[in-house]
């Protein structure tokens, strides 16, 4: 059975940083490609971020370039998303993806076959 759970979401002030992380079990960790989204309540599911399988190409969202980094590791079964310079509007819902994908990387969640539960970020002003 596959099990994808993420950690590390919390409650920080405008500016400051978080580090989300996500382990994957049940599957070949790295045959997958790893992906962030976030969602607000009442608001589609917006990708943030993916990783290849190898960790050598990435993908960013346009508001999160610049501030957000994803990796992995593989021998951990873990992915990883530093969130740098946190805005208020950053503030969501976090989940954890894992598509299998033979290159590349995308952040269309259609994409995605296996979810973890979400972990809470909420940036206060």
């Amino acid at each position: 059975q596959v099990q994808v759970v993420e950690s590390g979401g919390d409650l920080v002030q405008a500016g400051g940083s978080l580090r989300l992380s996500c382990t994957a079990s049940g599957l070949t960790f790295d045959d997958y490609a790893m992906g962030w989204f976030r969602q607000v309540p009442g608001k589609e599911r917006e990708g943030v971020s993916c990783i290849s399988w190898s960790g050598g190409s990435t993908i960013y969202a346009d508001s999160v370039k610049g501030r957000f980094t994803i990796s992995r590791d593989n021998a951990k079964k873990t992915v990883y998303l530093q969130m740098n310079s946190l805005k208020p509007e950053d503030t969501a819902m976090y989940y954890c993806a894992a598509a299998l994908l033979e290159t590349g990387v995308t952040i269309k969640s259609a994409d995605f076959r296996y979810w973890g539960q979400g972990t809470q970020v909420t940036v206060s002003s």
